[in-house]
């Protein structure tokens, strides 16, 4: 088959897409592609598909009114039935791609997608994978994969393009088309139809990577200088304690220069920053290179929620409490804030901890999904506030600012422990 008669940029609002996972990343593309041609949502959860097909989403990624907007214009339907997209021409994969216990990439999910979707796949079809991965892992692991299930021979039956997600859940100013997108293809032209069709809904522009290696290099660097630069506010706040400074207060001096950069200490979690990282090590290990400086990194930030745990014991014996039976408030579980995303919060970790210490631990959560929390974390989310001798903000959801803190305090000793730096700092025994 010849490249020069694949996909026709003039097709942009005829060939229907088949988005491949409908959670913060697949859900908002979905959206924003229907806005401009036939698109089939497929996730394999149908409770999920449930929710969406009414009006629904749980994620909150997107409102009830944009996908009652984008009902009515009849372009985007929701499936689990995969029989419903097999007559797609353009696969777009937006599945999950974690860790093991072992902070190994864990690509079940990513290779079960490609595995599901080889089965149905077409001479022609275009396939384009927007999960973070490592450099080399599209063209590497995705589509033997794709030529398996399909008998179909890459860039001759069918094409490959990469696309990296750059969602950033529960921000509603930066979203999926206010931000620049990095496009690649398996082949020159695919490169260039790949980049034309994110151009159609991406009005912040986009930028066409010489391979899909770039690309995917790309993302991971992305996420790991991030990781970097909080490891090492967070590891000046573990000097400032021990010194007794507030590292806050030290923050707000150095940014009188104008190169300072903003970073903040406090929990890393979440689907990107706390993983991606760990995608780039293994890929640097596995062609002979030790990455010192993101592992180190990711070790410091690895480490917080550990120091937090402790830090609260500390502060409840200088107060006179009994660190045993002691009554605890942990606000947000969440991994970030405003948003229901609990994947990866580092916030189960530090309740994990305090009741091993033998404290009562009660969370209390606006934004996070009770039965969600309950059902992976074993942990019944409170409803109701009461008083307690110790309050730790651990997310900074808007909704905590106007709380009573005075009304939640056992007594005048109690402990109020800011790890973000969200409150006025009058009310508070100490900031991380």
């Amino acid at each position: 088959m010849s490249e020069n008669i694949f996909i026709s940029p003039n097709a942009a609002t005829t060939q229907t897409i088949a988005i491949i996972g409908l959670g913060y990343v697949g859900l908002p593309l979905a959206v924003a592609f229907a806005h401009k041609r036939p698109v089939i949502g497929f996730d394999i959860d149908s409770a999920r598909v449930s929710d969406l097909q009414n009006g629904k989403d749980k994620t909150l990624q997107c409102s009830s009114e944009e996908l009652a907007q984008v009902n009515s214009l009849h372009t985007l339907q929701f499936t689990n039935d995969i029989k419903f997209i097999q007559d797609c021409q353009i696969y777009i994969i937006t599945v999950p791609t974690p860790v093991d216990i072992n902070k190994n990439p864990d690509l079940r999910i990513l290779l079960q997608a490609s595995q599901m979707i080889g089965g149905i796949l077409k001479k022609g079809d275009l396939v384009i994978y927007e999960s973070t991965v490592y450099p080399g892992c599209t063209e590497e692991d995705c589509v033997p994969v794709l030529e398996k299930n399909s008998g179909l021979i890459f860039n001759k039956d069918f094409f490959v393009g990469y696309s990296p997600e750059r969602i950033n859940p529960g921000d509603k100013v930066n979203s999926i088309t206010n931000i620049v997108k990095v496009t690649a293809g398996s082949t020159p032209a695919v490169a260039h139809q790949v980049n034309a069709l994110y151009q159609t809904i991406i009005t912040a522009g986009t930028h066409l990577a010489p391979s899909i290696k770039v690309a995917e290099a790309a993302k991971s660097i992305e996420n790991a200088q991030r990781d970097i630069n909080i490891s090492f506010v967070n590891e000046l706040a573990l000097m400032f304690d021990k010194m007794g400074i507030d590292t806050h207060d030290v923050l707000e001096a150095a940014a009188t220069k104008w190169n300072f950069l903003p970073f903040k200490p406090g929990l890393v979690g979440g689907h990107c920053i706390g993983v991606d990282p760990y995608y780039l090590a293994h890929k640097a290990t596995s062609v002979g290179y030790h990455p010192q400086v993101i592992l180190s990194g990711r070790s410091v930030n690895d480490q917080m929620s550990h120091f937090i745990a402790q830090k609260v014991s500390k502060l409840l014996i200088q107060k006179g409490f009994t660190v045993k039976g002691a009554k605890v408030l942990l606000l947000g579980v969440t991994f970030k804030e405003n948003c229901p995303d609990i994947r990866n919060s580092k916030v189960f970790e530090i309740v994990q901890e305090l009741n091993q210490m033998g404290m009562d631990v009660y969370a209390f959560d606006p934004f996070a999904n009770t039965e969600e929390v309950l059902g992976k974390h074993q942990i019944q989310l409170i409803t109701e506030l009461q008083r307690y001798d110790a309050i730790v903000l651990t997310v900074a959801h808007d909704f905590f600012k106007s709380l009573n803190y005075d009304s939640l305090k056992s007594s005048s000793n109690s402990v109020i422990y800011d790890t973000k730096a969200l409150l006025d700092k009058a009310i508070v025994t100490a900031r991380l």
